[in-house]
């Protein structure tokens, strides 16, 4: 597919003059523009797309984001928001004239309010290290992507992050509560705060989610919860993906919510084993990992009944962690997932689409169909409770006829998603990914009202271009 615009010659041929520009706004130790240097920059989470930008800026306040937005407008310059470069969708992938601002120097922690169970931090703190600022006080930050160690909580708003414990805890949207943003005109607003509902409009909810097309996030105030008393897995293992989905159907159906619910099939299920070792059930076809927490009484209520249900599919193994340690080892494999299947192929798509927990079984299914008329190998490792499926598509990105085979099938799982009324992403964004399936989701009505709201807060379309929307669609609509 066609992945970027063309550059602007104009911006390439004042490259020093928007250097000189950028160093007089932000400080010459915070810009970047030699070859070299650069090249750390080009890509991020989805490596078969590089791009070397004109320049990166890290920046270390909320003014000097401001001061470097109102430079490049003024100056008809892109720019690219980047956070740790996690992005499985492509969100960061620069241009070539564009400047990249990356927010990982603004990593304070601010303000901790435990009587109000408030944090407020700068956009570069990571996910893992929020958690870890108010564990101490027996609290913790929800939303855990599989990233949470090196993503931060600026690309999080961004992209809308899960993970593992959403089922329970919801997502980045849900635990947020204010926001500190720069516009493109260089503008710093505050939206939200300390609180739990803002009052007036929902700007939360469109920041959220939007992909660094609207604003850049430099602070941002979130929820903290009380440490649960403890928490327990168990493991059951089954004899097809089809029945194991159906097992995900008649939990959630039920009406007990497991803190997590995640789902791996054989190939996976080898893998993390080969990487972990963590006394996986080789002989299975597929897995569920079942977590829930409480009381000591609670957990085992709840594995009870959760047991019960389980066991009406005929699993061929179910193991109940009896410890925290227990725990752990059956977490293990999963927690590593992604870098076990980096072990077995030379690339992987990781896909990001959403289904009803109801249609678990069909679309599984289908997707076993596809893997072998594409005569490509995936894995199934995603968060089953909410239907957020993760197939990770193994191919070599050195060879152009595999890369466009994995392209294609990648983009037959998306369609058949939101075919059984899904969606094209959960937790991943659209990025540069599925860019060009918008219109598989969205009317045309709908993604010229989403163009609108961009233009809105950026009418030249200066932040984050060539994401989201498809290329060559009108790319500014005058703002509703």
């Amino acid at each position: 597919m066609t992945v970027q615009p063309e550059p602007k010659a104009s911006v390439l041929a004042r490259c020093g003059q928007i250097v000189t520009g950028l160093r007089e706004a932000a400080g010459v130790g915070a810009v970047i523009a030699d070859l070299v240097s650069l090249r750390a920059y080009e890509t991020d989470g989805l490596p078969a797309y590089r791009q070397t930008p004109l320049a990166v800026v890290l920046p270390e306040t909320t003014e000097q984001v401001a001061a470097v937005l109102a430079f490049c407008q003024a100056n008809g310059v892109r720019v690219v928001p980047r956070g740790a470069g996690t992005s499985l969708s492509g969100g960061a992938l620069p241009l070539a004239d564009a400047v990249v601002i990356g927010l990982m120097r603004m990593n304070r922690v601010l303000a901790i309010d435990y009587a109000d169970r408030v944090a407020t931090v700068q956009a570069g703190v990571t996910n893992l290290a929020i958690s870890g600022a108010v564990g101490g006080e027996g609290f913790f930050y929800a939303p855990d992507p599989s990233s949470q160690l090196a993503c931060m909580i600026g690309g999080n708003i961004a992209m809308n992050s899960g993970g593992a414990h959403c089922l329970k805890y919801g997502v980045t949207a849900n635990n947020v509560l204010g926001l500190t943003i720069v516009t493109m005109a260089g503008e710093i607003v505050t939206l939200g705060g300390a609180h739990l509902d803002a009052a007036g409009y929902d700007w939360l909810g469109i920041l959220t989610g939007s992909e660094g097309q609207l604003a850049i996030v430099t602070e941002v105030t979130v929820r903290i919860l009380r440490s649960p008393e403890g928490a327990r897995a168990m493991l059951a293992a089954f004899a097809s993906n089809e029945v194991a989905g159906a097992a995900v159907a008649a939990i959630i159906g039920s009406g007990v919510i497991p803190v997590a619910l995640e789902f791996m099939d054989r190939p996976a299920i080898h893998a993390c084993e080969a990487f972990a070792h963590a006394g996986y059930p080789l002989d299975a076809e597929a897995m569920l990992i079942v977590e829930v927490e409480g009381s000591e009484a609670e957990q085992d209520a709840l594995l009870a009944r959760l047991a019960a249900i389980i066991r009406r599919f005929d699993p061929l193994s179910l193991r109940l962690a009896a410890t925290a340690e227990e725990s752990a080892a059956i977490w293990k494999g999963r927690k590593g997932a992604f870098g076990a299947i980096g072990r077995i192929s030379p690339d992987y798509l990781c896909m990001d689409g959403v289904i009803p927990t109801s249609e678990l079984p069909a679309v599984l299914g289908r997707i076993g169909e596809m893997s072998r008329e594409y005569g490509l190998a995936v894995a199934n490792i995603f968060h089953a409770g909410d239907g957020n499926l993760h197939p990770l598509i193994m191919f070599d990105a050195n060879d152009a006829a595999s890369m466009a085979k994995a392209e294609e099938f990648g983009a037959e799982i998306l369609k058949l998603c939101v075919a059984v009324g899904g969606c094209l992403t959960g937790e991943h964004g659209v990025g540069i990914e599925k860019r060009d399936l918008m219109p598989v989701q969205f009317s045309a009505d709908d993604l010229d009202q989403q163009r609108r709201i961009k233009s809105a807060f950026d009418p030249d379309w200066l932040l984050n271009p060539s994401k989201v929307f498809p290329l060559g669609a009108p790319p500014v609509l005058e703002a509703a």
